[in-house]
């Protein structure tokens, strides 16, 4: 009965997104307030359905309601709880059902918390984010019901995948739909701004909070998935330039751009048409990232579906949404005119470059993401494009970021001096450039991007605790350091998100340039020497698990003689899905990973046994720690609020329309 009243609530929210889609927009268009004000409750009203929808279908695969074909083919009794609550949202329609109720959830929340915001503005805002939620309820409603019975219930189910059933993949989606779906509020702004015609430093002030809520979903959930692939795929990895790695790359470069450009709309109202294009691009991304996903038209561990006639409806609305928010966008260009104007030197054209750099970053990942589909229709060749053309098309642009970043962070808005600014930072650059040298002659016979990412790393880092400082004004240092704690929050976010990424530029570097690597047949008893460790293959023992079989192995490492880690790296067998999969054994540590794995057994004895020593692997996902946490830190800035609010009842004052 709850899985009919789930579907039923599914159509009734349906209805009402149609409602809030037209009523408001038409009030908003006629100065009708009491049509302006449906907005409001039908938002809430949508988020509660579509939530008791979610509702009822996890309690159908907590209770292993195999009637329900969702749950048959993604789910079985003796699976872990944990791992049936994430079956939900292991599959294509349950994913669906999610990506709806954040999409509902954003929409309430403008509802919420969007008091400040001028009636005509807010009305419309709900409008647009209820058209992209009629999109995908009818979507789900006639493509994808997650909610189909079966005529004839079996007595057990099929399982989840064996790769997502792990704690990695039950977070990992979650927050990258809060950062996929989030964007859509940035895009339904745009959209807004457009009709109306107006685009102030208001409007840069209020757009900011979404996208940068967004950009900070997308940030934790694109570490979760890296880290995901580092210890559950066994290749010993983080980052292989999958497609669908790619699809949350991508609009978290754009939603990076957007963040940067709209302060300058609210700093100095300009760049205001390109702010409301990267707005509407990197929800396009999003829709794009979601029509890779489940299409099936590109290859991935990551992808849900395979079905072209989806890929299809999909495809349709990205380009009903992209196209009509562009086909508006160069209506209404000419409305976008900026006031303020600003010298080729000076904060303004640094964020420039940033989105330059930043924008072309994410166009060479969309070519290079792409064109093995373009070759296959237009040229019928089946190409590859893997890791060296994205190392060797990405990774400049990146460096050239990271130099910038200081300098463009200290100049001053209007008209700067690069001197002058760069001044305080030869600290920043002494150290980097010594500790570039302590690297290039710590290490023999090796590449220079070790010592590059040094000097990068510690640059951005550097730089960002630098430009903090500079924040506390020239008195003595004993009052500057309780000016520190007086500073805007945002000032705080900025500092540490950019040291964040400095971070992780360094790690990524220091990981890839240094990491050791030995693959051998081992015996039972065998110790042999990695790098500084000595590993020993110890034993290897069949264990029984919940819903698996494993084979699992025993491994101790040494270091002069001294016993420093004791790791069981599994090689697991799922028989419901009649997949394997590899548990890497890692010995975590600040400055490595003692990363082991075991294979199959080999015919003359013995076991296949790789060995990976990781200098700095887990900085990379501190980095984005730092990240998300500079993120939030200006998230929770009281400007945000307090300006907006003050920029309300100047917005009131402007007569109707």
């Amino acid at each position: 009965m709850i899985t009919e009243l789930g579907h039923f609530a599914l159509i009734l929210a349906f209805v009402i997104a149609i409602v809030q889609m037209v009523v408001p927009m038409v009030g908003a268009a006629k100065g009708w307030r009491n049509w302006m004000a449906v907005a409001e409750p039908a938002a809430t009203v949508q988020f509660i359905l579509v939530g008791f929808s979610f509702v009822a279908l996890t309690w159908a695969f907590v209770t292993s309601d195999f009637s329900l074909q969702l749950v048959f083919l993604n789910s079985h009794s003796d699976k872990p709880m944990i791992y049936k609550i994430s079956g939900v949202w292991g599959n294509h329609e349950g994913s669906m059902l999610l990506w709806l109720l954040i999409l509902t959830l954003f929409g309430a929340c403008a509802a919420w918390f969007g008091g400040n915001l001028p009636e005509r503005l807010q009305a419309r805002v709900l409008s647009v984010q209820a058209a992209v939620g009629v999109a995908f309820f009818a979507f789900i409603l006639f493509t994808s019901n997650p909610f189909a019975r079966l005529a004839e219930p079996p007595f057990d189910g099929q399982d989840l995948n064996p790769l997502l059933q792990d704690m990695g993949l039950a977070f990992h989606p979650p927050f990258l739909y809060l950062g996929y779906v989030g964007l859509s509020m940035s895009f339904s702004f745009a959209v807004a701004a457009l009709i109306e015609g107006r685009v102030d430093a208001a409007w840069g002030r209020w757009v900011r909070p979404w996208t940068l809520a967004a950009w900070l979903f997308l940030t934790v959930g694109i570490a979760l998935g890296s880290w995901w692939a580092y210890y559950e795929l066994g290749w010993g990895g983080f980052w292989f330039w999958d497609p669908v790695e790619n699809a949350s790359f991508m609009p978290w470069l754009i939603a990076t751009a957007l963040l940067h450009s709209a302060i300058v709309v609210e700093k100095r109202e300009a760049l205001k048409a390109w702010t409301i294009l990267l707005a509407i691009l990197a929800f396009g991304f999003s829709l794009l990232g979601t029509f890779i996903v489940r299409s099936g038209v590109l290859t991935s561990v990551h992808a849900f579906a395979n079905d072209p006639e989806r890929g299809v409806f999909i495809l349709a609305i990205l380009v009903v949404f992209l196209g009509g928010a562009l086909t508006l966008f160069a209506a209404r260009v000419q409305a976008l005119e900026s006031k303020g104007v600003f010298a080729a030197v000076s904060r303004e054209s640094g964020i420039v470059l940033n989105n330059i750099l930043l924008s072309v970053s994410a166009f060479v990942v969309f070519v290079g993401t792409l064109w093995p589909l373009v070759a296959e229709l237009l040229f019928e060749r089946t190409l590859s494009v893997g890791p060296p053309f994205f190392d060797a098309a990405f990774s400049p642009f990146m460096v050239v970021l990271a130099l910038v970043l200081p300098i463009g962070a200290m100049l001053a808005w209007k008209r700067g001096n690069i001197a002058r600014a760069a001044r305080p930072l030869w600290p920043a650059a002494v150290l980097a450039i010594a500790l570039c040298g302590l690297a290039f002659a710590m290490q023999t016979g090796r590449s220079a991007l070790g010592p590059i990412g040094v000097l990068l790393g510690v640059w951005v880092v550097a730089g960002a605790a630098i430009d903090l400082w500079t924040r506390t004004g020239r008195d003595s240092v004993a009052h500057r350091f309780g000016r520190l704690t007086r500073l805007p929050r945002a000032d705080w976010g900025k500092a540490v998100s950019h040291a964040g990424m400095g971070i992780t530029i360094f790690a990524v570097s220091a990981l890839t340039a240094w990491q050791q690597e030995d693959i051998r047949v081992a015996e039972i008893g065998d110790r042999f020497t990695v790098g500084a460790f000595e590993i020993e293959l110890r034993s290897v023992e069949r264990v029984q698990g919940p819903n698996f079989v494993a084979t699992q192995a025993e491994m101790l490492a040494y270091r002069n003689g001294r016993l420093i880690a004791d790791v069981f790296p599994e090689k697991r067998f799922y028989p419901v899905a009649a997949m394997p999969t590899t548990e890497a054994g890692i010995d975590n540590g600040i400055l490595r990973d003692i990363y082991l794995v075991i294979g199959d057994p080999q015919e003359g004895g013995g076991w296949a046994v790789r060995t990976y020593i990781k200098p700095f692997a887990n900085w990379i996902w501190g980095g984005a720690i730092f990240m998300a946490i500079g993120g939030l830190i200006s998230l929770s800035d009281r400007r945000l609020r307090v300006a907006a609010g003050a920029a309300k009842a100047r917005m009131r004052e402007v007569p109707a329309e």
